[in-house]
């Protein structure tokens, strides 16, 4: 049973930073930020869980099923990811590309403490509280001010990281084309393509660089992730799946363009993207996957397509959103509605297990936590989780860091415009590494 607190929080913006700085000391720690974008399906601004009592790490074998044991057993909330490579839980694929981070395939854990922030109201579920826990905690969590995170940057050693490239220019090129060819054989319809980018010997401030990558981007599905060394820093836009009661609904994003200082010019790129029929294509097949995907769950005739190619307007980029929702079964087991829909379909291709194959075979990267999802799930049967895109991974203890970039390849597809559309995605990474 947990203990649960609520009280009002003065400056929830200047909290969420001072929480953030405090939970550095746990081992375990997930931090989600909505970052006060404004979005018709968000149950918290922000929510913070650290310290595990229980938790489950395994690698993608039988993986679906320890999950949805755990998920049943602890009835409780849980918190961690799923990385892409589950794939090969769900069909008959491999991922034997490069690996330099050695993350767990799948990752979850049942926190002691949990902060969940919506306005100025502050929520805390603690789990084998003892007396006066959380009022300590509380005044220590105040002590962190902006004053002290500086003091923590400028006393922690830092190195210079020098970001190379997986994959060279001319190669992405080259990989690009075969693909093509793949969908001109009628093999695959579309497909999302990454390269990597990586720095070994790499030390980095992983709180620096996550707020500095926020800061700049004000992404709604920010993560800071920490597994003792194992550290994700995304500013993620997408969400992947939401499920809230019966309803569960999925906003896959298409299209990317550049933003632009100079109004006009910004509202053009805006309007170009809306009226692009290679991104509205690209957007509309990932659509049709996900409907058939939650089809699998859904009750009869419940899918239905709430918006189709909507534009959103974020720090960096203009993005192609689409949502998707469907109704489930009262009785129909969260971790099924996940399972019959990963990995999610933006990140994927149609069809799904064809453009699956193909990526394996022309990436030179195991994907791991990156296109994969970070989230939790409520003691209701809830759950709320990302798409790990637009993401640094860092592993201190071999201090290796990466970020990896894709885009959608169909007919249309123009190699050289794909190659700097990974570049658009990569520049608020490199900007913070720099």
């Amino acid at each position: 049973m947990r203990t649960h607190f609520s009280k009002e929080i003065n400056n929830p913006e200047a909290f969420k930073n001072q929480l953030l700085t405090w939970s550095q000391q746990f081992r375990e720690v997930v931090f989600l930020d909505s970052n006060e974008y404004h979005q018709k399906y968000s149950s918290y601004d922000c929510v913070l869980a650290v310290d595990a009592f229980t938790s489950l790490k395994t690698d993608f074998h039988n993986a679906f099923e320890e999950i949805k044991q755990y998920q049943q057993q602890t009835k409780d909330w849980l918190f961690g990811y799923f990385s892409y490579d589950l794939k090969n839980d769900t069909e008959k694929l491999t991922s034997n590309n490069f690996d330099g981070l050695h993350f767990p395939d799948l990752f979850f854990f049942q926190p002691k403490k949990l902060f969940l922030l919506k306005g100025n109201q502050l929520e805390v579920h603690y789990l084998l509280m003892c007396d006066d826990e959380f009022e300590i905690d509380f005044e220590e969590i105040k002590l962190y001010s902006d004053n002290f995170v500086t003091l923590v940057y400028t006393e922690r050693s830092r190195s210079t990281v020098e970001v190379q490239q997986r994959i060279s220019k001319e190669n992405y090129l080259s990989k690009v084309n075969k693909m093509l060819e793949h969908i001109q054989r009628g093999d695959i319809y579309e497909a999302n393509f990454c390269m990597e980018f990586f720095a070994e010997n790499a030390i980095i401030n992983p709180l620096e660089i996550y707020q500095k990558l926020n800061a700049i981007s004000k992404p709604p599905f920010a993560v800071f992730f920490k597994n003792n060394q194992q550290y994700l820093l995304s500013a993620s836009p997408e969400r992947y799946l939401k499920k809230e009661g019966n309803k569960v609904i999925s906003q896959p994003i298409k299209g990317t363009a550049k933003r632009f200082s100079d109004a006009a010019l910004d509202e053009k790129a805006k309007n170009d993207l809306a009226e692009n029929p290679k991104e509205r294509s690209e957007n509309i097949m990932i659509v049709d996957l996900v409907r058939n995907d939650l089809s699998k769950t859904a009750t009869k005739g419940s899918v239905e397509v709430e918006e189709l190619c909507g534009i959103y307007s974020f720090e960096q980029v203009h993005q192609m959103i689409s949502t998707i929702a469907s109704n489930v079964a009262e009785n129909r087991a969260p971790v099924d509605i996940i399972k019959s829909t990963f990995p999610m379909g933006s990140m994927t291709g149609a069809p799904k297990i064809s453009a699956m194959n193909i990526i394996e075979n022309l990436e030179e990267t195991k994907r791991g936590l990156y296109s994969g999802s970070v989230g939790y799930f409520s003691p209701e049967n809830d759950f709320d989780f990302n798409v790990v895109i637009r993401s640094i991974l860092y592993n201190a203890q071999n201090q290796y860091l990466s970020f990896s970039v894709g885009s959608a390849i169909t007919s249309k597809a123009v190699p050289e415009q794909e190659y700097e559309e990974c570049l658009l995605k990569a520049k608020a990474m490199f900007e913070v590494l720099q």
